[in-house]
């Protein structure tokens, strides 16, 4: 059974359509790659996957779950955390405080719960700066818990997010242009880092304008042009598809 399963998914904003019936199958401990232009539709799948954008058609399952318009809330719980292609930090918080934020899907406690703070809520605190710090130790940041999130470095902060969003062991991994203004070092370090979350049973879908990432770590792409699917298979079918060469490697290519 696919992990995920997207069917005949489509996003209307006013008059433009910016996903039309996607369909996009991720088997479980898969990193598939989703690339294509800009304004292809990558990140706006990305955003009804977990519960940011409702669908105007089709179908989303994660396991046997129809998380079909579910909130962001309810899919995060559900084991699907997410980065940002624009960074998204608490800068006025720790490093280490905002890993603990990717946790609070392995909380129990309300409001009501904080407010008395019985025991239980303390331990499990404990816990959750337990796994924030064993998280920020797989990326390398944990010497940096106690810095503002603003005073670390970009590519440090890009780290961060993912720490935070594997904080919460999650089942499938929304990886959004993580290597963006990452210099050569730092890609190379995020690659082997990829690799890592997949062997924790993490199973990744990867936005990534990066064609060495992609085609490195990937074993299966989709590819996405004005919305819509032109092509998918393994990164050596996808680089040799006419329709994928015409629309987007080589036009990434002269680029390059």
């Amino acid at each position: 059974m696919a992990l995920l399963r997207i069917d005949q998914v489509s996003k209307i904003f006013g008059g433009l359509t910016a996903l039309s019936k996607v369909g996009l199958e991720l088997q479980k401990g898969q990193i598939r790659g989703l690339i294509g232009p800009n304004g292809s539709g990558k990140t706006t799948l990305f955003n009804v996957i977990s519960g940011i954008y409702p669908l105007n058609g089709g179908r989303i399952a994660f396991g046997e779950q129809d998380i079909t318009n579910k909130s962001a809330e309810e899919v995060s719980r559900l084991g699907i955390a997410r980065t940002f292609q624009e960074i998204q930090l608490f800068y006025d918080m720790s490093v280490l405080e905002n890993t603990m934020i990717g946790c609070h899907r392995l909380t129990k406690s309300g409001v009501l719960a904080a407010f008395l703070r019985p025991r239980w809520v303390k331990e499990e605190e404990k816990f959750i700066a337990e796994k924030a710090r064993e998280s920020l130790s797989f990326v390398g940041l944990e010497a940096y818990g106690e810095e503002l999130a603003r005073n670390i470095s970009y590519g440090h902060q890009r780290r961060l997010e993912v720490a935070r969003a594997i904080a919460g062991e999650p089942s499938l991994l929304l990886l959004d242009e993580p290597a963006a203004g990452m210099n050569q070092a730092e890609t190379v370090d995020l690659m082997r880092q990829i690799s890592k979350i997949r062997d924790r049973g993490i199973t990744i879908l990867l936005v990534e304008h990066n064609m060495k990432i992609v085609m490195d770590i990937c074993e299966m792409i989709t590819v996405l042009n004005y919305g819509q699917v032109i092509a998918e298979g393994t990164p050596r079918e996808v680089q040799v598809n006419k329709k994928v060469i015409e629309a987007y490697l080589g036009k990434a290519r002269r680029e390059c």
